[in-house]
């Protein structure tokens, strides 16, 4: 990996999941990623217990949530992290407590990171006007017609808004992604002293 294993020591980065449908891979590769530079991840969840994730559409490995997002408060974390799946995003964006924990993280200036299917809760937190970024290519009209503008990229970083937006197409796209939103997490947490 391309960061100190110190980059991330004392920041906690949060991790937003259904309790069902989110691709595993875009779940375990960047709480590795922020683990292995020193961040501690917590995973939220909409529900109590443990979340599904999945290995496409097969079940995958079921993981503990430690906090409820209706109870989170956005200034707890240094950053976010929302995973893809088709199922944990559409689930997410319409879960009130869900889309009003992302709006209000988004406004904050922290960074957020988001993969694959993960920025359709970004429509409807309404944090993608103005915005350029990526994701898997059928959300690119979802994300037009809310205000931002799509490009075909392994990973962007706009900063144009008020914190960094991290955004991957796919699973394939872990790597340089899980490097970017650790260095993106990292400059962000300096600048914010």
């Amino acid at each position: 990996m391309g960061w100190p294993a110190t980059t991330l020591t004392g920041r906690t980065v949060a991790f937003l999941v259904a309790p069902y449908g989110a691709e595993q891979v875009e779940l375990t590769s960047p709480w590795q990623a922020v683990a292995e530079a020193g961040g501690t991840s917590r995973l939220l969840s909409t529900a109590p217990g443990r979340v599904q994730a999945v290995r496409h559409r097969a079940p995958g490995d079921t993981f503990a949530v430690d906090g409820l997002v209706a109870d989170a408060d956005p200034a707890s974390y240094d950053g976010l992290v929302l995973p893809g799946g088709v199922a944990s995003p559409d689930h997410l964006r319409q879960d009130r407590a869900a889309v009003a924990f992302v709006h209000a993280f988004c406004a904050s200036g922290r960074p957020v990171a988001a993969i694959c299917h993960g920025p359709w809760i970004l429509v409807e937190a309404d944090a993608v006007r103005g915005r350029t970024l990526t994701s898997w290519p059928s959300l690119r009209t979802d994300l037009v017609n809310a205000g931002a503008h799509w490009v075909d990229a392994e990973v962007h970083v706009c900063h144009d808004g008020p914190g960094p937006l991290i955004t991957s197409r796919k699973p394939a796209d872990l790597p340089v992604f899980n490097d970017t939103l650790v260095t993106e997490f990292a400059h962000a947490a300096k600048r914010r002293k």
